[in-house]
């Protein structure tokens, strides 16, 4: 006596196809038991509107990951080097330095107060 037990099977690529494979174990009367595999009728690719199809899923996701990292960048990057700049310039006194360059001798144009 033989009996039959069907398990569907998942092809790698059933999203674009819908395949029908299916595995057939046979027990037989002196109790081995074999497998064999079946395939059906497949179904057509899907391929008319393809691109359409996974454009409106994946537009609106690219859409969103690409405001949220440039929002991301402006709080984490921009808006603390702002605030930095903004810090260094409050107190910052550019004749002071320009006076302590020239004593320096760091210009060829300008020398030293003591010279």
């Amino acid at each position: 006596m033989n009996s039959f037990q069907f398990v569907p099977r998942r092809a790698p690529w059933s999203g674009l196809v819908s395949q029908r494979c299916c595995r057939a174990a046979v027990v037989s009367s002196e109790g081995r038991e074999a497998k064999r595999y079946f395939t059906m009728s497949l179904t057509k690719p899907l391929m008319r509107g393809l691109l359409a199809k996974r454009l409106r899923f994946h537009l609106p996701i690219a859409f969103v990951l690409a405001l949220s990292a440039a929002a991301a960048f402006k709080f984490a990057v921009t808006d603390p080097r702002k605030r930095a700049y903004a810090d260094f310039y409050k107190n910052y006194d550019s004749m002071k330095e320009f006076n302590a360059m020239r004593e320096a001798g760091v210009f060829e144009s300008v020398r030293p107060s003591g010279e």
